[in-house]
């Protein structure tokens, strides 16, 4: 029972990560927890929305710069960028990065296949 309920926390954990980097994302500036549990609703306390934006900024999401007594957050890239990111540490995670990238072109569609190539020769899709 224990472990279902902590991969249930960690799946809510997930979701709460992904609507606080949608809103820093939707945001032209960087915002402190405070911020983001004023936008979120006050039905979160101050310590996970620190513990949230914390865990992201270690995982390499955030950046984060000092503003006055607590951090300001925002994004280090945008949400093609964090994609892609992701996908560079997927291809870093594995020793076989050719078969990797061979597993991943041949599962391509036609159309995704096209576009990689055209992108490739330094053309436009």
């Amino acid at each position: 029972m224990e472990v279902g309920r902590r991969m249930n926390e960690r799946r809510q954990m997930g979701a709460l990560e992904a609507e606080v980097l949608e809103l820093l994302q939707s945001s032209a500036e960087a915002m402190t927890p405070g911020h983001v549990l004023t936008r979120l609703g006050d039905t979160l306390a101050y310590s996970t929305v620190v513990t949230v934006l914390t865990r992201m900024h270690d995982k390499g999401l955030l950046g984060r710069v000092k503003q006055g007594r607590a951090f300001a957050y925002r994004p280090v890239a945008d949400r093609h960028g964090l994609t892609a990111r992701r996908m560079r540490q997927a291809l870093d995670a594995d020793p076989d990065r050719r078969a990797v990238l061979a597993q991943f072109v041949g599962d391509l569609s036609t159309g995704d296949e096209e576009i990689l190539r055209h992108l490739l020769d330094g053309r436009q899709p």
